[in-house]
């Protein structure tokens, strides 16, 4: 596995890491804990060095999981998790108050098995907390060797550039991939003027870009999926001119839907490291392989074009959540 630089902090990860995510929240009922357990060590054993996690993903339990299953290789890995929602329950809204942050970093220590948090996001920009103040709690944190990085999710450009004045900022996390490409305007030319890493969320469109997924799919109850406007069957089915697409261009390289995805994203920019996630051991398997598709300027002048002519239906979320995403 080929490894990157987030940006000019001299954080370096895999290529490709893991958004463990999906382990035990967000996409249905949570894997069996030690099949989550098998499947994060796997990715390590397979050269993944990133692992992507939050307090709020379950809650808690996630990174419960994720410390116990890299504590034996804790010094070969960069764990990167979050702050920053009310009483670590993403439904009750951002909370970036500043003692919450000290808190949530003592907390997900613990449950990480570790003595610092290698990446510490802010989950989601807290309009109440100046983002200063924000960026000098975690700068604080640094300080104290409880923390190495500072990171920020779905921020605005603005933003980003006002707390990496205070602390400068490692990594920006938004969702980016061949389904949902606005960083591209405001995002990217501000990372790339301060020297930060990117790092796709969802960069296979929430598993509709593997081509495992159509309108007559069903997902399981608690799926968040099935509130998200982009899933709706309709759409759906509008949408799978892209996954088409994919293929078409894929089965020319010899790969899948799945690793021409991920390929294009490590493709746009040096920076920029995804984090698909999985609960499946081929399905890693396939998607790890994306980083060994090379793309040339005419594959990706090809899929400019191509791309150029379908249009994308329906919002990536329902207005409850597409309310916390700065601007």
């Amino acid at each position: 596995m080929q490894k990157r630089l987030l940006g000019k902090s001299g954080l370096e990860v895999s290529a490709i890491g893991l958004g463990c995510m999906g382990l035990s929240f967000a996409y249905g009922p949570a894997a069996e804990r030690g099949e989550a357990i098998k499947l994060i060590r796997a990715a390590f054993e397979r050269g993944v060095t990133f692992f992507d996690t939050a307090e709020c993903y379950g809650p808690f339990v996630n990174e419960e999981l994720v410390g116990e299953a890299l504590a034996p290789v804790r010094d070969q890995v960069v764990i990167a998790t979050k702050f920053g929602f009310r009483d670590g329950d993403a439904r009750l809204g951002p909370d970036s108050r500043l003692e919450r942050i000290r808190a949530v970093a003592d907390a997900s220590l613990k449950r990480l098995k570790t003595d610092r948090i290698d990446l510490f996001y802010q989950h989601r920009v807290d309009r109440n907390v100046p983002i200063e103040d924000v960026a000098g709690t975690v700068k604080d944190l640094i300080a104290q060797g409880k923390v190495k990085h500072f990171g920020m999710s779905e921020a605005g450009a603005e933003t980003i550039r006002r707390a990496h004045a205070v602390q400068p900022v490692t990594a920006v996390q938004s969702e980016y991939s061949l389904f949902w490409r606005e960083p591209e305007t405001k995002i990217f030319p501000t990372l790339e003027a301060l020297g930060i890493g990117f790092v796709p969320f969802s960069p296979l469109g929430r598993g509709f870009l593997t081509g495992a997924i159509d309108d007559k799919t069903q997902f399981a109850a608690g799926d968040a999926r099935n509130a998200y406007p982009r899933f709706t069957p309709e759409a759906r089915k509008a949408n799978l001119a892209l996954v088409d697409l994919l293929g078409a261009i894929a089965a020319k390289k010899g790969a899948t839907k799945a690793q021409l995805a991920l390929a294009w994203l490590i493709a746009q920019k040096p920076w920029i490291a995804p984090i698909p996630g999985t609960t499946k051991l081929h399905r890693l398997a396939e998607n790890l392989g994306g980083a060994d598709v090379a793309l040339t300027a005419d594959d990706l002048n090809q899929i400019e074009a191509a791309l150029a002519r379908i249009k994308v239906e329906g919002a990536r979320y329902p207005e409850s959540a597409q309310a916390m995403v700065d601007k």
